[in-house]
């Protein structure tokens, strides 16, 4: 809209779906996506391998477990399909098929591509002998020699931009994460180029369960010619990006939390301020002001004369780590008393040494 040529950019943000949701695999029709796209003319395939590294990157930090990047290109799925014999009028329709293979065995999807797709049993067999393998760089360079393959421009250019991927990848130090792998085909039509789907190799799952399967939990591609179908003019800008699936994620790292027998907290409060007795509203706002002033993350009741056995069940239920508790007893001492909200234990602190206190047990922990 704004005529610009070059973009780097991410968002975290509600995308949609039209399908029926499967909530036991954690997809549902609305959900929140974070997506980083590389838009603009660049020599191939170096922002493609930045999108890789800042996905091997965020995967890592996240610490779910080993996970694999399945790498393909839609030139070569189009060239793989003319090869074995497939109307270019059904290429889309089939794409859709093998996408389903991470879900599906190949006896189910072939099933579906010549009892409900029309395709010959004969070329589905070729496609099948394709979509079983999966490798590294050795396995382009194979498949560029491949008598069928090799016959296809689309699928040979393709081929050569995955060599030079590679050769990125590798100076990346994430060439071991990668797999070459003629099954993915990214079912979006608008995809162009290189294609990528991020799976777990051992998603978390609760003790005494087996691991949940939730599909990818990151995916992208090369999209160059998707802007051109919104520009009034037809104006193109190629664009490569990635999307993280945020709810697939956080619905795992929950499982794994709660496997380890962690606590899911709801709230990042690190203190509460109560008190057992009435009248007692402005000394709490002044220890909670103090407190806030000093970077704790701190919070109280919001009622002039709260029970005490509603603020310690507050407490216990939210997993606050730290209570501060202060009284008429506490106030005349120039005290006032820590409570370990696990142990229910406590012990008095000098009114002036409390936000040093909490400091030291907040790093502690």
């Amino acid at each position: 809209m704004n005529k610009l040529k070059n973009m780097k950019r991410y968002q975290v943000g509600k995308v949609w779906r039209r399908e029926s949701p499967a909530i036991v695999q954690g997809r549902y029709r609305e959900f929140c996506q974070c997506d980083f796209d590389i838009a603009g003319e660049f020599d191939p395939m170096i922002p493609d391998a930045e999108c890789l590294k800042i996905m091997c990157e965020i995967l890592s930090a996240l610490q779910l477990g080993d996970f694999l990047i399945k790498v393909n290109d839609r030139r070569v799925v189009d060239g793989m399909f003319d090869v074995c014999g497939v109307p270019e009028s059904k290429f889309r329709t089939i794409c859709t098929s093998m996408d389903k293979l991470d879900k599906m065995s190949w006896e189910d999807v072939r099933y579906e591509m010549v009892a409900q797709k029309g395709l010959t049993p004969e070329v589905a067999d070729r496609i099948g002998e394709y979509v079983q393998c999966h490798g590294g760089i050795s396995l382009v360079e194979e498949m560029s020699k491949d008598p069928r393959l090799s016959q296809s421009p689309r699928a040979l250019q393709g081929l050569g931009d995955l060599k030079l991927l590679y050769d990125y990848l590798s100076l990346f130090g994430i060439a071991e994460k990668i797999s070459f792998d003629l099954s993915l085909a990214r079912g979006l039509d608008y995809y162009t180029g290189v294609i990528y789907e991020a799976v777990l190799l051992q998603p978390p799952g609760q003790a005494g369960e087996e691991a949940l399967n939730v599909g990818s939990v990151a995916a992208g591609g090369r999209y160059d010619s998707l802007v051109a179908q919104f520009d009034p003019k037809g104006h193109n800008v190629p664009c490569v990006g990635l999307s993280i699936g945020v709810e697939r994620i956080f619905y795992l790292v929950e499982r794994k939390m709660k496997a380890s027998g962690k606590k899911v907290r709801t709230t990042e409060t690190q203190v509460f301020v109560a008190t057992p007795q009435k009248n007692f509203l402005r000394e709490r706002l002044k220890l909670i002001a103090e407190l806030w002033d000093a970077g704790i993350k701190a919070e109280m009741l919001y009622k002039n004369n709260p029970k005490l056995l509603a603020q310690l069940h507050y407490c216990e239920k939210a997993d606050i780590p730290l209570m501060v508790i202060i009284g008429e007893q506490e106030q005349n001492e120039g005290v006032v008393k820590l409570r370990t909200v696990a142990s229910r234990e406590e012990v008095t602190v000098n009114r002036e040494n409390l936000v040093a206190e909490i400091q030291k047990r907040l790093s502690e922990s």
